[in-house]
């Protein structure tokens, strides 16, 4: 809950130094008044396709959202430093129930055009829709425990511990643990700057 405070506040940050008003990044990023007022509120937990899409506006990496320092050289992230809840989003459904958590690999590294991510996928909830969303960019994950299902435009794909996928941003897409499991997954997600 902390990180994405910080989530909120930096995207208001940004936009007030930018001279930007709420009205101007909802016009420009295709998102409603309300969403962008509610993601700096902290109220809502913001999906990636929404975040992607204030970046872009702002003239911002996705990154910039997470980042806590700046190092030009080499991050190592050690097993240790993945710990807590990490930074959660939502399912895109209408509850906005967090259903990932997710732990930055590169939070320390400036400049970088790829966000690699560990994350916690929550269980499915019985009888729960997925709004798939689209950003530009492309998405690598790699399934390290449990079973993962992703629809990705009309096919739905399910992969499992050792299996992987790399798709286009572009298209609709959803990821979410498969039936009756939760997941791990290691995913890297690169955005157009």
């Amino acid at each position: 809950m902390k990180d994405n405070k910080i989530i909120g506040s930096k995207i208001q940050h940004i936009r007030e130094t930018k001279q930007l008003s709420i009205e101007d990044v909802a016009e420009r990023s295709g998102l409603s008044v309300e969403q962008i007022q509610r993601i700096e509120d902290n109220v809502d937990f913001p999906s990636l396709a929404p975040l992607i899409k204030i970046a872009r506006v702002l003239g911002v990496r996705l990154g910039t959202f997470l980042d806590d320092q700046s190092q030009l050289g080499p991050v190592v992230c050690r097993k240790g430093d993945i710990v807590g809840d990490g930074i959660g989003f939502t399912n895109n459904n209408t509850e906005g129930r967090k259903h990932m958590a997710y732990h930055s690999l590169s939070q320390d590294k400036s400049g970088r055009h790829m966000e690699p991510f560990m994350i916690d996928v929550a269980p499915s909830a019985e009888g729960e829709s997925f709004v798939p969303s689209s950003h530009e960019g492309e998405e690598f994950i790699y399934v390290l425990e449990g079973k993962l299902e992703i629809v990705y435009g009309k096919n739905a794909y399910q992969l499992e511990a050792g299996d992987s996928i790399y798709y286009d941003s572009i298209v609709a897409h959803h990821v979410h643990a498969a039936k009756g499991s939760s997941a791990r997954i290691l995913g890297v997600v690169y955005t157009p700057y």
